[in-house]
């Protein structure tokens, strides 16, 4: 079935490294992703520690196995700058993720890999650790998302379930890929960082259910200033309370 649709959420419903050349370009172009991890770094331009974080995550996402999303916070913002990218829904995330750990750890350079488990943003053994811990479940991106561009619209297709991988959430996510940014105050004053493949918007195309599921989106309604890219991801339990990654694709739109 497919379905036709696209359903911008706000910021309180909030619920993710290119895949080598896998890229949407010419019409019918078609992505399938099967990474081993998806790796949200949850970032700060307020955050003196977070520059270390944001460097190596320009590194890992040079990983053709692995799909790298920064998710930059607003509470910081009363430090003394503004965080230029930051957004509120991206906070209840982070939030959202802990109070499922059960851990209340919420900070940044914070990552948290395949939605299960976290580590220090900047400390790539740690990150390699979780990656490897959380695939010792089998239902981890078990299911491939494919992705197909032509006629001006970007075609999702989540095929049916082979496993233990039954249920979930699928979300699409404007992406900026290359984001320099220069910090006038706070503690990163007269600093210019670059964000890498900085989520933008989160839309829900809706349930997957173990069936094959396709959804339709026109292209002008996910492009607008700075977006050169689409995450997809199918994630276990709901935006307030997120469980497992089971799929995730992402692709540049050119």
């Amino acid at each position: 079935m497919t379905k036709t649709l696209i359903r911008a959420t706000g910021a309180a419903l909030l619920g993710a490294a290119l895949l080598g050349a896998a890229v949407l370009g010419a019409a019918g172009t078609t992505v399938q992703a099967q990474p081993r991890a998806v790796i949200e770094l949850f970032t700060s331009q307020g955050c003196s520690s977070c520059p270390a974080a944001d460097k190596l995550l320009s590194e890992l996402k040079n990983d053709p196995s692995l799909i790298t999303l920064s998710l930059p916070i607003d509470y910081w913002d009363y430090l003394g700058w503004k965080d230029t990218l930051a957004s509120p829904g991206h906070t209840a995330r982070q939030k959202a993720y802990s109070k499922m750990r059960g851990d209340r750890e919420v900070y940044t350079p914070q990552v948290v890999v395949n939605g299960v488990l976290q580590a220090l943003g900047s400390n790539r053994d740690d990150i390699e650790n979780a990656v490897a811990q959380s695939r010792q479940k089998t239902s981890t991106l078990s299911v491939p998302v494919q992705l197909t561009l032509g006629d001006d619209r970007l075609t999702v297709t989540v095929p049916k379930a082979n496993g233990e991988a039954s249920a979930g959430e699928v979300w699409l996510c404007p992406v900026s890929r290359s984001v320099p940014v220069g910090i006038g105050r706070g503690e990163n004053r007269g600093r210019t960082i670059t964000y890498t493949n900085v989520v933008r918007r989160w839309i829900r195309l809706g349930t997957w259910s173990g069936k094959s599921e396709n959804f339709s989106v026109p292209v002008d309604a996910i492009k607008s200033t700075g977006v050169d890219a689409v995450a997809v991801i199918v994630q276990g339990g709901s935006a307030d309370k997120p469980g497992p990654m089971l799929g995730a694709s992402l692709a540049a739109l050119h």
